[in-house]
């Protein structure tokens, strides 16, 4: 009798721990179809050399919230429909000449990095960044480098965030963009932004997440005024990327997500 209470509990949790990761994965959230992020079919010009790549940063979980839906690390949440959808649209609207499928960079290979003018990275309120990335990482921004954070939310990921972050750079705060900044003005001119949801907020009733009421636009400065990290903090670009092929999901997030990361890849190919 024992033995089979251990064994209908092992079955519940097992059920249960399925449940939550399909409905951050696609399976159950908000009744959209099921998206294999990890079986995408390779574009046939997937190997022709660009001017522009995709370049997606990986890193270490934080030790303490390793979370069971993204068995690969935080850092490959939407990963690749998002980056190739949105590449997509990088080729439609602009004349930069840009490689169908994304680049996942491990700072730990070297000065692979320095490859890439422009990085993002997703879910930065759970990475754990190590001496060494922090060291890379400080180093290619200085160097001209771009960084773009998004997909995090509230207080307590802002903070986990910052602790590497303060690693980085410890001498340089992190600040709120005015609406001036070049930033929201080198190609698409994006006066009117305003909070961008994740597709858990399905049907949109409310477009925040945990304590995250506000969308912040923050960023960091180097010595010449050169933004080189772009903090977008509660909100969700990447989902909108990922699911503007989706009818369900509102045009007004999709469009003014594919203008910021626009804006975003002009700015650090420029400046």
């Amino acid at each position: 009798m024992h033995k089979r209470r251990i064994w209908i509990t092992g079955l519940l949790l097992a059920t249960l721990l399925g449940v939550a990761y399909a409905q951050r994965r696609g399976g159950f959230r908000g009744g959209f179809p099921f998206v294999d992020n990890e079986d995408q079919p390779t574009p046939a010009d997937a190997g022709d050399k660009t001017e522009f790549v995709f370049a997606r940063m990986m890193y270490p979980n934080w030790r303490s919230n390793d979370r069971m839906w993204s068995m690969r690390g935080a850092w490959s949440i939407d990963y690749p429909k998002a980056d190739r959808q949105f590449v997509q649209g990088v080729r439609r609207l602009t004349r930069l000449n840009v490689r169908s499928v994304e680049q996942a960079v491990n700072l730990d290979n070297g000065d692979e990095v320095m490859n890439y003018p422009w990085m993002y990275v997703v879910e930065p309120g759970h990475w754990d960044l190590t001496d060494s990335q922090v060291k890379k990482l400080r180093e290619y921004l200085l160097k001209g480098g771009f960084l773009m954070t998004d997909d995090f939310h509230g207080s307590f990921e802002w903070d986990v965030f910052m602790q590497s972050m303060q690693r980085v750079f410890p001498d340089r705060p992190v600040v709120d963009l005015p609406k001036t900044e070049p930033l929201f003005h080198v190609l698409y001119d994006l006066d009117d932004k305003f909070q961008i949801p994740g597709i858990v907020n399905y049907p949109f009733e409310q477009t925040y997440e945990y304590d995250g009421v506000n969308a912040n636009w923050r960023g960091i400065y180097d010595d010449h005024g050169r933004l080189m990290v772009a903090v977008c903090h509660n909100m969700d670009i990447a989902d909108a990327w990922e699911w503007a092929d989706s009818p369900h999901y509102p045009e007004r997030y999709a469009s003014l997500a594919y203008r910021i990361g626009i804006n975003y890849i002009m700015y650090a190919m420029s400046h």
